[in-house]
């Protein structure tokens, strides 16, 4: 394994110049916009309590790999033979049981082993082979838009539109500065700008909370039939821009 993981062994490298602010950190944009990865895990852990303690706590698995993945990638800048964020396909992955439990057809164990060996699979090629993981995480995420859409197309859920729109948006968004930033790096380094794939970052780190809140609505729909789920932003409401998450509101039934 020397070759793999030795200093300046890797086959990635994004647009961003190496080493051009600190002797540390290879590429200083690209590790630090992960920062958001590592605000926006714990903080919708916090949020999303009430709906997780009531649904199940796998969700909290969910938050901590991504945490633990974003971080093992941002403490590796400095040697460029890291997985890169390829790799955040893996705790994508290994807890979508828990995610996806209303559209699974026939045995939910044989689903959760599925999804557990596309995970195992991902994340080897994300040290073997990161530049072919790359593709794979991307089609894992064109495979959840296809779902959102079929769920989109027969809801009437205002709140669960909003959320797969801006879903949907934000992450068509990250994956033309990640293509961008793939396919027209010379363009780029010309006129010295080399922060798309840091940009890529940030819109993903956004399109991870407006995704799980899309989940969360689409799976009570299925699961939690008896309960009403209100779509709440952080820190405000009335803030033009926020973080979203849901909250289970109390029973109002009458007799």
């Amino acid at each position: 394994m020397k070759s793999i993981l030795a200093y300046q062994s890797s086959e990635v490298d994004w647009c961003e110049s190496n080493f051009q602010h600190s002797p540390l950190v290879a590429e200083f944009y690209n590790t630090f916009s992960n920062i958001t990865f590592l605000i926006f895990g714990p903080l919708m852990a916090f949020l999303l309590q009430s709906y997780i303690e009531r649904r199940t706590r796998y969700i909290y698995c969910t938050l901590a790999q991504r945490i633990a993945t974003t971080a093992r990638f941002g403490a590796r800048g400095g040697v460029p033979r890291r997985p890169g964020p390829t790799s955040r396909g893996a705790p994508a992955t290994s807890t979508a049981p828990s995610n996806f439990p209303a559209f699974v057809r026939g045995s939910r164990f044989q689903f959760a082993c599925m999804i557990l060996s596309g995970s195992v699979l991902v994340t080897f090629l994300s040290f073997v082979r990161p530049t072919v993981n790359a593709y794979a995480l991307n089609s894992v995420a064109i495979h959840i838009v296809y779902v959102v859409r079929l769920e989109y197309k027969k809801t009437c859920n205002k709140q669960l539109r909003h959320m797969i729109q801006m879903s949907v948006v934000l992450w068509a968004t990250a994956l033309a500065s990640w293509i961008s930033d793939h396919l027209f790096c010379s363009f780029w380094q010309r006129i010295h700008f080399f922060y798309l794939h840091s940009i890529w970052h940030v819109l993903m780190s956004i399109t991870f909370p407006y995704g799980m809140v899309a989940l969360a609505l689409m799976d009570a729909k299925y699961e939690m039939p008896g309960q009403a789920l209100k779509v709440r932003y952080w820190p405000r409401d009335s803030w033009p821009v926020g973080l979203p998450y849901v909250e289970i509101q109390a029973d109002d039934k009458s007799c």
